[in-house]
């Protein structure tokens, strides 16, 4: 035995993700975001606050490479620190939705009964209704501002990985290997800890990059209504709202924080589609014959 496999796991895993087109364009897309969101005070020219009298709705140019809005300040600072709302918001609340919905689902696989069919049911109240509308109406009640946005993304994201991992669990319990472990004595939090949420974990990672791309776009569009990060704080979502009013004039202004947004929820798509197809070889393989 050399230590690779032949069903495109383990070692060969790395090589093939190299591979992968997907795989290369939405990480170099998401890593070029992460870049932008840390380094964004030594990369912006500008504060993104800064209000330059004068220079108002002035297009791209040497001084200003992607114009300036209509007071008079920086597109380019103003976007590279939008990476940094957008990804603070959606970092968060997709770390917090995994955390809790994962042990949620978990635990309602596992041990079944009244509240996993009270949880599915409701549940399925939550998915029947548009998520943007409970966005909506959760940032109405709570009040705008950047923590209740992430808890309000959270709260709408969490029923997608509990669903997931209840289901993921709920084919892991008649296994064999849970069945020894179960049968050798062992905790029920060493079963889930040691064989089931290892095994279920990968799944996972896809839908949490996937639900990054989703989350993106919600906080866009509530700080497109007004509630989502406030004013002067430079959201995607927010300067799309006010230069939608000099479109015709000024292009710029929304064309800069649209493919701002455009890129994030591509990346976050093409990483997770390539997760996918690396954590499943049957459909990589099949995607192959494709071609």
């Amino acid at each position: 035995m050399n230590g690779e496999s032949g069903d495109g796991t383990g070692p060969r895993r790395v090589p093939r993700a190299l591979r992968s087109g997907s795989f290369l364009v939405g990480g170099f897309i998401v890593a070029g975001l992460l870049v932008a969101a840390l380094a964004a005070p030594w990369l912006a020219p500008y504060a993104p606050t800064a209000i330059f009298p004068g220079a108002e709705i002035r297009p791209p140019g040497p001084r200003f490479l992607l114009g300036t809005d209509e007071v008079g300040r920086d597109i380019l600072s103003r976007v590279l620190y939008g990476t940094r709302v957008s990804l603070g918001v959606a970092i968060p609340s997709v770390a917090l939705a995994v955390l809790t919905g994962t042990t949620l689902g978990v635990g309602l696989g596992y041990r079944g009964g009244a509240p996993d069919l009270l949880a599915m049911r409701l549940f399925d109240v939550l998915f029947a209704f548009p998520p943007i509308l409970l966005a909506i109406a959760l940032v109405a009640a709570l009040g705008p501002s950047t923590v209740n946005l992430v808890l309000t993304i959270a709260v709408l994201t969490l029923p997608q990985f509990a669903v997931l991992a209840r289901s993921a669990t709920l084919a892991l319990k008649p296994q064999d290997f849970v069945q020894a472990a179960r049968a050798l004595g062992a905790s029920h939090g060493r079963i889930l800890g040691a064989h089931v949420l290892p095994n279920i974990a990968p799944t996972l990672a896809v839908q949490a990059s996937l639900s990054l791309s989703i989350v993106i776009l919600v906080e866009a569009a509530l700080s497109f209504l007004g509630l989502g990060t406030q004013p002067p704080a430079p959201s995607w979502g927010s300067m799309l709202s006010r230069g939608r009013q000099y479109m015709t004039i000024a292009p710029w202004l929304v064309l800069a924080p649209g493919l701002a947004i455009m890129l994030a929820v591509l990346g976050f798509n093409l990483l997770g589609d390539a997760q996918r197809d690396l954590l499943d070889p049957r459909r990589a393989g099949a995607r192959r014959r494709t071609l």
